[in-house]
């Protein structure tokens, strides 16, 4: 295998993945819409329900032209791929791939998924795109047929920019769906991540915790102001981060001595700090200079100028790590792929 070859690559070429022929999107709010448009970009069939007044409009939004890394026609070919169902059972009836993107809530998600489950094929992958709800609990009352489709697929915002896809099974989740899923979102041009068990929130959502606690912590305590932190970062953990990952970082930080060497040196202070860590107040009125700075460096009626730029960025940092081949991921895959040919 070639070293410079990226890990998603690689998995691609080893094991071609089908697209589904159609699929439903139940839930037409910002990540059910962005999820429309990457399966339509896809050639997919998708139906749409929500049940939003303005749900027509809202998918004509979708595919309004304003991201300029995709072809006005071929946008416009898109679109023609994407309808609107009067309701869930019509949504899901003929489908492949369900993904359901409704609000944030156990017992909805629950009557939700019966519902799915009762309409929709006998093979259709049932997921959710839910931001921490456990597959388990979702799945709780359902038929262990149903139970063995159903899992958590959650992308991070906007789906069809960033690559990721947390897979998340529950413990009634077949392991031929989560290889069915692996092949669906890689062949989307995702990168599926199958998480070895489910923890409420997830893992990317847990780890974006943990920096906006001590992001918060650090500006209302007055070491720096919101711009600044966020400067910080995105000159130095961002950029990093973006390449190899936080632990990948820190053994690499480490020189010749790697990882081994940082926890010897370094792991007495972080432990320390660690114990160390404050939580920040949330009250309106501890928030509220935050609040105004951030809405003075972004305000929000240019929210969708800003976002465009925000996406085309983050799709230009995306194939600039993919160009060089030296994610994390690659290293660890040509050990897996080594270990095997031995």
């Amino acid at each position: 295998m070639n070293p410079t070859t990226p890990a998603s690559q690689t998995s691609q070429a080893a094991q071609p993945a089908t697209l589904p022929a159609r699929a439903a999107v139940v839930g037409a709010g910002t990540i059910g819409l962005s999820w429309v448009r990457l399966l339509a970009d896809h050639g997919i069939t998708v139906r749409v329900t929500d049940p939003r007044a303005d749900l027509t409009e809202a998918l004509d939004r979708a595919f309004d032209g304003t991201d300029d890394t995709v072809n006005s026609d071929a946008t416009s070919v898109a679109r023609t791929r994407v309808s609107a169902a009067e309701d869930v059972e019509a949504a899901v009836a003929d489908a492949d791939l369900v993904i359901e993107a409704g609000p944030e809530r156990l017992p909805f998600k629950q009557e939700l998924f019966a519902r799915i489950a009762a309409a929709a094929p006998a093979q259709a992958l049932l997921t959710t795109s839910t931001s921490g709800i456990l597959p388990t609990d979702i799945a709780r009352d359902l038929p262990d047929d149903v139970a063995a489709r159903l899992f958590v697929a959650h992308p991070f915002n906007p789906p069809h920019v960033l690559p990721l896809v947390e897979i998340v099974p529950g413990e009634r989740t077949a392991p031929e769906a989560l290889a069915r899923a692996m092949d669906v979102f890689t062949a989307l041009g995702k990168e599926p991540v199958l998480e070895r068990r489910e923890i409420t929130g997830f893992i990317a959502n847990r780890l974006q915790a943990a920096i906006l606690r001590e992001s918060f912590w650090l500006v209302q305590q007055g070491y720096a102001s919101a711009t600044d932190l966020d400067r910080i970062v995105t000159a130095s953990l961002g950029p990093r981060w973006a390449v190899h990952g936080p632990l990948a970082s820190f053994h690499l930080g480490g020189g010749a001595g790697g990882v081994r060497h940082m926890l010897e040196h370094l792991g007495a202070d972080m432990l320390v700090r660690w114990d160390t860590s404050a939580t920040p107040d949330l009250a309106p009125e501890a928030v509220a200079p935050i609040v105004d700075e951030l809405e003075q460096a972004w305000p929000l009626g240019r929210f969708a100028a800003t976002t465009a730029a925000r996406d085309a960025a983050q799709r230009a940092v995306i194939t600039a790590r993919d160009a060089t081949g030296t994610t994390g991921n690659t290293a660890a895959t040509d050990l897996h792929q080594s270990e095997e040919d031995a």
